[in-house]
């Protein structure tokens, strides 16, 4: 196993306060994905909040660069940018032919972005929150595990630009522009974000010549207007263009970062989106009402074969996979929520009460070398939910919070090769909790929840019947027709509270998840008559799982020039009674995607002059990639470190992303072989995590 970098060797290097020193309190955070804004140290249970300038001095352009500050929190490569997300071991870690029912959740300005998350670039965003645990009562079936909410920065009353620019290694380079003020004074204000970012990426294609087959190029542009008529009342508009169009190109059949595709594949989205919210405050009541919409495009291809045709002749073969999605989601929500004067039970109880809709229409094209014809699919998902809260105050110091929220899920599935579904189902979650405030900046809680994830159909499997004779392999098929939905209840206590006169914050949480007939990714190698291999992704559930463990989060503002932090997850996954379709017991093993532990601990010092530092160590310990095969991630330890100078209203950094060039790997394969030249030999694939990236950014406020 490897040491972590001694990040608290570096830290003596700086100086120290004495205890003379009183700094100010560390700022409020105020969470916006729940049903009511509320103090992060209020939230009785465990989330994470990653701030803009955590995000800026991350030089940090998308999702996937944050994700490693929140304990227990992981992700899955296979794509150009991760975009498959796991919460204390669950999460998706691919999407191929199949639809996609995801278990954690992505938001983006009130915009349902689940399943889709390329779309997390981060340029202007104020905030990202990550809610840890099933939120059956706030978003349902797409949370069974959790929910990341990415909320942009709002209009400002007071005008204001912002230009920031950035440059790095492999041809990296990122250009924004910010605007925001009043179109009309107290009354009309606007916000406008626009960011371009590009880089070669660090994979190079040797037979090809190139070093951009697996390159970057992302555009985002994000629009807001705030309407304020009166007193009472705010309509907020979002409009949201994102444009990724990155190459796919990452797997080396010599376990390099030097590739031989002959035909590099991609990794492309295109979203357009927007939201519609109206707010009316009134004495009794609050009513919310919303409503988006978001048409995404996307592109995902790869070269099957990692190679070119002449690389081993009498052995080779030449195949090309790609698919082409798209993906139309629209949403509607009206909620009333309790003002001052309309709370319950002698004003002891806050309420909210809502309805909900979601429709998703999905239609994919399928492009492959051994399909005699495309293949096409669509996928229509109608939701319909009630869901309500009570926050009710038992006493000074017990609060007693529950919710429940009841969905009725229609899915309408079609393809091509006459396999046709559309089964109804009624779900519903919820939780209770119990908060405690023996202090008056410190809580005690304990909560139960309930989250849910939609059954369905492996409409590979049912489209495969008719293409083997061997009896042993239709058996498997006949038996992977359909999955069952998937139910998890989670328990969980903490502490959070605020000490040193709010100098030092600490968040803790211990959870135990118990997952019923729980879904799980695996896929069946079918021999083709060529001799050559197909494999056939499927969704099967495991009898019963458990996931258990403890996050701890600690920010202390030990002077005004010093801030440190720590942020630890320790996780216990494992499969109950389960065989998976080949035969292999998986019983007593972790599951994929969930390492024992992960940790990010770092600090900030601010010299006189207007200098900074700042350093950040994150790690994760070994875990599998995927349940299928028993090849693991190596543990690894990744240094971050970015000085910097800020001068009234222009800054300049020098930064360093993995400083110390650590080897680690983001997705693993291990149950095939697929280099001709050694007559494909089983061996393990990786795909690589970023190398050591060093750059230079600048910003300029007007």
């Amino acid at each position: 196993m490897q040491r972590p970098v001694p990040l608290l060797a570096l830290l003596m290097c700086l100086p120290m306060p004495g205890f003379a020193d009183q700094p100010a309190a560390l700022e409020e955070i105020i969470v916006t994905a729940q049903l009511r804004p509320t103090a992060l140290m209020n939230q009785p249970s465990s989330i994470s909040v990653v701030t803009a300038r955590d995000i800026r001095e991350r030089e940090a352009q998308h999702l996937e660069g944050i994700l490693n500050l929140a304990p227990n929190v992981n992700s899955a490569g296979g794509t150009s940018r991760a975009r498959f997300y796991q919460i204390r071991g669950v999460g998706e870690r691919s999407q191929f032919q199949e639809p996609l029912n995801p278990s954690i959740g992505l938001v983006i300005d009130g915009i349902d972005f689940s399943g889709l998350g390329g779309a997390g670039t981060l340029f202007d965003v104020e905030q990202v929150e990550i809610l840890r645990g099933p939120q059956g009562t706030l978003h349902g079936a797409n949370a069974l595990a959790g929910l990341i909410n990415i909320r942009s920065a709002a209009p400002a009353a007071e005008p204001a630009m912002r230009v920031e620019v950035s440059a790095g290694e492999y041809d990296s380079w990122s250009a924004g522009l910010m605007g925001t003020g009043p179109l009309v004074a107290d009354r009309l204000l606007y916000r406008l974000a626009v960011n371009r970012y590009s880089s070669d990426g660090f994979m190079e294609n040797d037979y090809l010549g190139r070093d951009d087959t697996n390159n970057q190029d992302e555009t985002t542009v994000r629009g807001k207007l705030r309407w304020l008529p009166n007193e009472r009342d705010s309509v907020d508009l979002t409009l949201m263009y994102i444009d990724i169009d990155n190459g796919y190109d990452a797997f080396s059949l010599d376990n390099t970062r030097h590739t031989l595709s002959d035909q590099p594949g991609k990794d492309r989205q295109e979203s357009y989106a927007s939201g519609l919210e109206w707010r009316r405050s009134l004495d009794r009541v609050v009513l919310d009402v919303a409503a988006t919409g978001a048409s995404t495009d996307s592109r995902y291809a790869y070269d099957e074969d990692w190679s070119y045709v002449g690389i081993a002749p009498g052995w080779e073969y030449s195949s090309y996979d790609q698919y082409d999605r798209t993906r139309d989601s629209y949403s509607a929500t009206a909620r009333l929520s309790s003002g001052e004067a309309g709370r319950l039970f002698a004003g002891r109880s806050d309420w909210v009460a809502g309805i909900y809709y979601l429709g998703d229409r999905e239609h994919l094209r399928r492009r492959y070398t051994y399909l005699e014809k495309d293949f096409f699919s669509d996928y229509d998902t109608d939701t319909y939910a009630l869901f309500g809260q009570l926050d009710t105050r038992l006493g000074d110091k017990l609060n007693l919070i529950t919710g429940l929220r009841v969905e009725r899920r229609h899915t309408d599935y079609s393809d091509n090769n006459d396999v046709h579904s559309d089964p109804d189902k009624d779900l519903w979650g919820g939780r209770i909790a119990l908060e405690y405030h023996p202090l008056d900046d410190g809580m005690v809680y304990a909560s139960i929840s309930r989250g849910y994830r939609a059954n369905g159909i492996n409409a590979g499997i049912l489209a495969s019947m008719e293409t083997t004779d061997d009896p042993d392999i239709l058996l498997q098929l006949r038996a992977l027709q359909q999955f069952q939905e998937e139910y998890l209840i989670n328990y969980e206590t903490g502490f959070k509270g605020s000490l040193l006169a709010g100098r030092l914050q600490t968040r803790l949480a211990i959870f135990y998840m118990d997952r019923k007939d729980q879904q799980v990714k695996g896929s069946l190698v079918v021999p083709r008559p060529d001799g050559s291999t197909a494999f056939l992704d499927y969704t099967d559930n495991a009898a019963q799982g458990h996931n258990y463990g403890s996050e701890l989060e600690l920010n202390w503002l030990a002077s005004e020039q010093l801030l440190l932090f720590a942020n630890i997850g320790l996780l216990q996954t494992e499969y109950e009674n389960y065989t998976d379709a080949q035969g292999n017991d998986l019983s007593g093993r972790d599951q994929a995607q969930a390492p024992n532990y992960q940790y990010a601990i770092g600090a900030r010092y601010d010299f006189d002059a207007g200098f900074y530092l700042r350093m950040d160590v994150e790690g994760k310990d070994s875990y599998y990639f995927s349940d299928r095969h028993e090849l693991k991630s190596p543990s690894y330890n990744l240094l971050n470190l970015r000085l910097g100078y800020a001068h009234d209203n222009w800054s300049v950094a020098v930064w360093g992303r993995n400083v110390t060039d650590e080897t680690y790997y983001v997705r693993g394969f291990g149950t095939f072989g697929n280099d001709p030249r050694k007559e494909y030999a089983v061996e393990p694939y990786y795909q690589f995590g970023e190398p050591r990236v060093l750059g230079v950014s600048a910003s300029y406020d007007f």
